[in-house]
């Protein structure tokens, strides 16, 4: 934050800001009252494993799989099943899965966190199912499990083993002995040796991914491996050894990263403007602004108002695009998106800047229901298109692609974030830093 600040304040001295004055000039547009703490992006933490390191998770065979064992890629999910973020990734390993076919193997490991109390016991259940039933009992079990994660009780435990047909005499004696206890005790260990004490934690051929991160983020890491098991098939290596040529010298322990570096104020990225993204501002302007936001970021609503000050000023000389970059603990923030570039499809920058403000305005009540009212109170927007368009997911792949513009680019943010002419600045900066931003561009 120092760094960042002391970085700021040299450019406002270039701009003629005098030393006596730059604590003032800089808090002038600041908050009279206390903010809720910012979230910060993913990141390696000590103790957490380096997202770039390779890490030895060996697999005994019996645990339970999707996917084929001579799969390219082999995703060992370590899951607990009461964890909310571990049922709201589900639906992405399932996209995951149907993009990329025989190419991917999913594998579940057990990590129960001690303080969700029905976790082991509904562990041991999908252990005993997949005893019974295979691989097919195990994600039956499982599916039944996590569309029910707040009615993980005994009697609904066995409910559903009834469904599905498995021994009851047995399955009882499995939970009543903790039959399971040792083999997840063991993966607990595993997890907890390579840094992966939270959940959910993924290794995609052993490279570390935590948290219910949004497709995109799976994809990048996959593509790469992917690619390096292709090469290595082409070497002469079998499918079915890829994943044990891949691990064999990988880390046994946690490997983190080394301190990020403060951003190099002076780089410019190459992030290519899409050919069909809301804007405001004149076509030619000398100066873009690709502001990458999410719509339940407090901090993206607290901008809002200094972008307004600079178009005014700026006016021709200034475009701003917007990018969406809704972040994986914001559960709304996805779906807004994709309704906001719906109300754009149908009604072009006009509507979607009015829906955008609409988001913003409302920014704790962003549900489906209410994302919907919105889009009537825009007016004009056919509701039947706008609610077909949500259910069907037809402008994820637009929001998610600017997610990816930004690994591509080699950029590492939170929101919003801002990229003038390709320069980034981040956060909800005051006007000065902006206005020095946008003054240095137009040189």
């Amino acid at each position: 934050i120092i760094d960042q600040e002391i970085a700021t304040a040299e450019v406002l001295l270039k701009q003629g800001v005098k030393p006596e004055q730059m604590y003032a000039t800089l808090t002038k547009d600041g908050l009279t009252k206390a903010a809720a703490a910012q979230p910060t992006p993913q990141a390696a933490q000590p103790g957490q494993p380096d997202p770039k390191a390779v890490y030895k998770v060996p697999l005994k065979g019996n645990e339970p799989q999707k996917g084929p064992n001579d799969a390219l890629v082999t995703i060992v999910e370590i899951s607990d099943f009461e964890c909310p973020f571990c049922g709201r990734v589900e639906p992405t390993l399932k996209e995951v899965e149907d993009k990329y076919g025989k190419d991917v193997r999913v594998v579940w490991l057990n990590n129960p966190l001690p303080f969700h109390k029905n976790a082991k016991p509904a562990a041991n259940a999908a252990l005993e199912a997949q005893a019974q039933k295979g691989n097919e009992g195990f994600w039956a079990m499982h599916e039944k499990m996590f569309a029910n994660q707040k009615a993980l009780t005994t009697e609904n435990l066995e409910k559903w083993a009834k469904e599905l047909g498995l021994n009851m005499t047995k399955f009882k004696q499995a939970l009543a002995d903790d039959k399971y206890g040792k083999t997840i005790q063991e993966q607990q260990a595993l997890a907890s040796s390579l840094g992966a004490r939270g959940t959910p934690a993924f290794f995609i051929n052993g490279r570390n991914l935590r948290g219910a991160q949004p497709v995109a983020a799976f994809n990048a890491v996959i593509d790469e491996e992917l690619a390096k098991a292709k090469a290595l098939v082409a070497k002469g290596t079998p499918r079915d050894k890829v994943y044990a040529t891949t691990i064999a010298n990988g880390e046994t322990g946690p490997k983190t990263a080394p301190a990020a570096a403060a951003p190099d104020a002076d780089k410019v990225y190459d992030i290519p403007l899409p050919k069909d993204a809301p804007t405001k501002g004149a076509k030619n302007a000398k100066v873009i602004i690709q502001e990458f936001s999410d719509f339940q970021c407090p901090f993206c609503g607290r901008v809002n108002p200094t972008m307004a000050q600079l178009m005014t000023e700026y006016g021709d000389k200034v475009k701003v695009v917007w990018r969406d970059y809704p972040l994986p603990f914001h559960k709304d923030a996805h779906p807004a998106a994709e309704a906001a570039r719906e109300v754009f499809g149908q009604k072009g920058d006009k509507a979607f800047w009015a829906y955008h403000d609409l988001l913003f305005q409302n920014q704790k009540a962003l549900s489906r229901e209410n994302l919907e009212k919105y889009a009537e109170q825009v007016g004009g927007v056919d509701m039947k298109a706008f609610k077909a368009a949500l259910d069907s997911g037809k402008h994820k792949a637009t929001v998610d692609a600017d997610i990816a513009a930004i690994a591509k680019a080699g950029a590492r943010i939170g929101t919003p974030s801002f990229f003038i002419n390709g320069k980034l600045l981040q956060g909800a900066q005051p006007y000065p830093a902006f206005k020095a931003a946008v003054d240095a561009a137009l040189k």
